[in-house]
């Protein structure tokens, strides 16, 4: 229990940090507008307020998207640093652990030795001191069931499954950001996929004006705010935004 809670709280820290580190930014520019049930005038002040705190801060938010990719690279590597832990832990056998348990049925029935059993042993040699006839301690050997390792070796084969399916997906997530980052194209691409309302003149207008960090903001509150909604605060960005000048945007 004590190790499976300390996993926990491992793979709790990333959201933790963002949590800490964002400090309610996006909650504070939705407004409510997630739903978009309120009056019109009050709608559109609310929207006013919204591209106003985009304009006034614009280029100022690399620190923001660099920091939430960065909680997500640190999901990797706490994965990473578990799958390692656990196997020094077990011996150097948990990470085939999953591998042998799938082979294990196909192999030939005189062949077979169950992994399971191996990295948990149902029966062990126990030693036992007691006090024989004279006041003397006798050593007594007997055989000992272990019935905590039958549900230790389920346990930890869903563990080994999920971690690793949880490694490939991050892994898959980080190509992803590295996208991104490093492909504007795609950019245009995730602001008509989040809003298929958005015009795409409207899209490439707000990837090719904006740096990195001011995209993810855009493209997160695309998350957050009603569709209507985000479809006229991308126009009237795309509309206000002028052109970076050319000195190495991100």
């Amino acid at each position: 229990p004590d190790a499976f809670r300390r996993e926990a709280a491992a793979c709790y820290l990333p959201k933790f940090l963002w949590d800490a580190i964002e400090g309610g930014l996006m909650r504070t520019l939705v407004m409510g507008l997630n739903v978009g049930i309120c009056r019109e005038d009050e709608k559109c002040a609310k929207k006013q307020a919204m591209i106003g705190y985009v304009l006034k801060r614009l280029r100022r938010h690399k620190l923001y998207v660099l920091r939430y990719f960065a909680c997500e690279a640190l999901c990797l590597v706490n994965i990473v640093i578990q799958l390692w832990m656990m196997n020094r832990f077990f011996d150097g056998e948990f990470f085939s652990y999953g591998w042998r348990v799938m082979k294990f049925s196909d192999t030939p029935q005189e062949q077979r030795f169950d992994p399971m059993v191996y990295v948990f042993p149902r029966v062990t040699k126990c030693i036992f001191h007691k006090f024989g006839a004279s006041g003397s301690i006798q050593k007594h050997d007997s055989l000992c069931i272990l019935p905590l390792n039958i549900v230790n070796e389920k346990t930890y084969i869903f563990i080994w499954f999920w971690f690793i399916i949880l490694a490939v997906m991050l892994v898959g997530l980080v190509i992803y950001r590295l996208m991104i980052i490093f492909m504007p194209s795609v950019r245009v691409q995730l602001l008509k996929t989040i809003n298929r309302s958005v015009p795409r003149e409207a899209a490439q207008g707000i990837a090719q004006k904006t740096d990195l960090g001011d995209w993810w903001v855009i493209y997160m509150l695309g998350g957050n705010l009603d569709p209507p909604i985000f479809k006229d605060v991308v126009a009237e960005l795309a509309k206000q935004i002028e052109p970076p000048k050319r000195n190495g945007k991100l």
